[in-house]
């Protein structure tokens, strides 16, 4: 799909995987310090969407997948993980109940996989699955102000996601330009992805297939308390988060990497991460932040030494702590870590 957001002035189309919206609106400084410092709306419709329905949609999840949906609250944000019976990642779900559904994005062309799997695995329970992605779109508002101008922007029955900084709105797809318009007239600056990643890189979030692998396990890319509840029942993967949380030293960890700002290009997603001429790492996600300059997350091993300078296909670049190398219940960490 492509956005009829691409029509703002200024606007100029983002790469796969976000092509068909917008990288930025003429201006990816300025849209940064938007989103640091006032508001912002960021054009996300090309996530995958997916409802579930019926009165078992909150304990089924509960069950599927890593985070604690029994009981949910209407309007409670949250993320989890459906893992396989490794610990291996499968899905990354943003989800949000309004009291009669379980709405849920993901990654762009996410959806229909994510659906066909919900669906696969509803056996006798009063759920239905469906998926919107082309009939919903995701429209995210950030930046301290934002509450202030989804309020004055009056989006009616817009289903909202609030999370940390970010709100994201579930809208039928053919109001998309008219919430764009009033969130503007509200006082919020379009932003396009590249400030939005360069925002997330910066809070250290990672996303799901860039910055993560076919081996990843939560506790590397600090998903544990985010989308990992630790203290609930049994689901797949289970026992190695089990196992990590108790006994500590995941195989990588995640680091933040302050890239050399000589270098006029960014590292591709999935390139070596090198100390001494040893591979040590894959980089994921990178962009130009608007203070911090030329930012990647990446994942390490985790006996690489926390001090240590890096090469990022062929980049140099410092690291910044994430995730401590002995993270679990046992470990003491210490390790000094830019605040969130």
């Amino acid at each position: 799909m492509t956005s009829p957001l691409l029509s703002t002035p200024g606007a100029v189309s983002a790469e796969s995987p976000d092509s068909g919206v917008a990288a930025h609106y003429g201006d990816p400084a300025h849209e940064g310090r938007a989103i640091e410092r006032s508001s912002a709306w960021v054009d996300r419709s090309n996530r995958g969407v997916v409802r579930v329905t019926g009165p078992d949609r909150l304990g089924w999840l509960n069950d599927l997948t890593s985070q604690l949906t029994r009981g949910l609250a209407p309007g409670t944000a949250t993320e989890a993980l459906v893992l396989d019976t490794k610990g291996h990642l499968r899905y990354h779900l943003s989800l949000v109940d309004d009291g009669e559904a379980t709405w849920i994005h993901t990654e762009p062309e996410g959806g229909p996989a994510l659906a066909g799997f919900l669906d696969s695995m509803r056996f006798m329970l009063r759920v239905e699955v469906e998926d919107l992605s082309g009939s919903r779109a995701v429209l995210s508002v950030l930046g301290p102000d934002r509450a202030k101008a989804v309020e004055a922007a009056s989006l009616g029955d817009a289903t909202a996601r609030a999370a940390g900084g970010e709100t994201d709105l579930f809208l039928p797809a053919e109001r998309l330009t008219e919430a764009a318009e009033a969130l503007t007239a509200a006082g919020a600056r379009p932003a396009g992805m590249w400030a939005y990643e360069a925002n997330r890189i910066a809070e250290h979030r990672v996303r799901a297939g860039l910055d993560t692998d076919e081996r990843t396990i939560p506790h590397e890319v600090d998903w544990v308390g985010r989308a990992v509840h630790l203290e609930k029942g049994c689901y797949p993967g289970q026992e190695t988060v089990a196992r990590v949380h108790n006994l500590g030293r995941p195989p990588r960890r995640l680091v933040m990497l302050h890239l050399d700002g000589t270098a006029e290009r960014l590292p591709e997603v999935g390139a070596s991460i090198e100390l001494d001429g040893r591979s040590v790492g894959r980089v994921g996600t990178s962009a130009r932040h608007h203070e911090l300059g030329p930012i990647a997350l990446g994942v390490v091993k985790r006996a690489a030494p926390t001090d240590a300078e890096l090469v990022v296909d062929g980049i140099a670049a410092g690291q910044e702590v994430v995730v401590d190398p002995d993270t679990g219940a046992n470990a003491k960490i210490e390790l000094r870590r830019r605040p969130r």
